[in-house]
């Protein structure tokens, strides 16, 4: 299917930046949020971002005025109706994607292809409560969209192959690559991550070393950019222990028991960066480990 035009449901991080690059890449957006100030914060994030790319030389300038003309916001989630594909990127929360997808539903055109950023939630699951099982499937951006290269795959058990031949072309028209994952929980990507950052945090929880000792570690000795708690804050600790229960509730196996410490700071609302604390205080000047 020739797919043009494009809809985005959430104006977060995840979804301006699933904005920014399909506007790049020659798509039209319609990009809705049920805040107006959500809508507006999404736009200026854009602007900077592409802004930046441009001082960089990597777009010109008349290449970002034209790729910002193309994203249009809305408040009203059935002028989405009229995409050609869809990309859901709300919060982790599967009760509030269900219900997003029952509210848009009546508003579809019948080609319309149906997707979700999630994670970690379960896509035959998610797609078996729409009218188009055959045409919904997990389309998982990487964070920060615009410069991770990578976009899981994930077919349901109903997703034909026409959807996902139609979705990987837009990833080639990104100029990202795809990995095709199975629909089973967390997919590829946070199969792997989440656990290794569960077992970081279960490495301060019981002493073996303290924040910046465990992040430097892993940094010098296994050449990671990031520490894991470093990275913990930048994804958000509330995603992280989303992820790892979907991973316990989904595969039975105690090794995938969320740390009480990672729930502790989740009640405490120290979620990291977006909110200016969590294994690292950010309300200085340069960020202070808060153990």
């Amino acid at each position: 299917m020739d797919i043009q035009k494009i809809g985005v449901i959430g104006a977060g991080q995840m979804g301006n930046g699933i904005a920014h690059v399909m506007a790049q890449a020659g798509y039209d957006v319609l990009m809705t949020d049920i805040s107006q100030q959500a809508l507006d914060a999404a736009l200026a994030s854009v602007h900077k971002n592409m802004a930046r790319q441009v001082s960089r030389g990597k777009m010109t300038e008349a290449d970002m005025d034209a790729a910002l003309k193309r994203i249009v916001t809305t408040l009203d989630l059935p002028d989405l109706g009229a995409t050609d594909l869809v990309i859901e990127a709300a919060t982790e929360r599967e009760t509030i994607k269900q219900a997003i997808f029952d509210d848009l539903q009546p508003h579809l055109q019948p080609h319309t292809i149906l997707t979700s950023n999630t994670s970690s939630i379960s896509i035959t699951r998610l797609a078996s409560r729409t009218d188009r099982p055959e045409r919904f499937m997990g389309f998982h951006f990487m964070n920060p969209v615009p410069v991770m290269q990578l976009v899981e795959l994930i077919r349901g058990i109903a997703t034909d192959a026409e959807t996902f031949a139609s979705c990987k072309a837009v990833v080639d028209k990104l100029g990202k690559t795809s990995a095709s994952a199975e629909d089973f929980p967390a997919f590829i990507v946070n199969r792997i991550l989440m656990p290794m950052i569960n077992e970081a945090v279960y490495t301060l929880y019981e002493g073996v070393g303290n924040v910046l000792s465990i992040d430097q570690s892993l940094k010098l000795g296994a050449n990671h950019p990031m520490g894991p708690l470093e990275l913990a804050d930048f994804i958000g600790l509330d995603t992280c222990l989303a992820i790892m229960n979907v991973l316990h509730d989904g595969l039975a196996d105690t090794k995938y028991r969320p740390c009480p410490l990672l729930t502790k700071y989740v009640e405490a609302g120290w979620l990291g960066r977006k909110t200016q604390r969590g294994f690292y205080d950010y309300r200085g000047d340069v960020p202070v480990p808060t153990r």
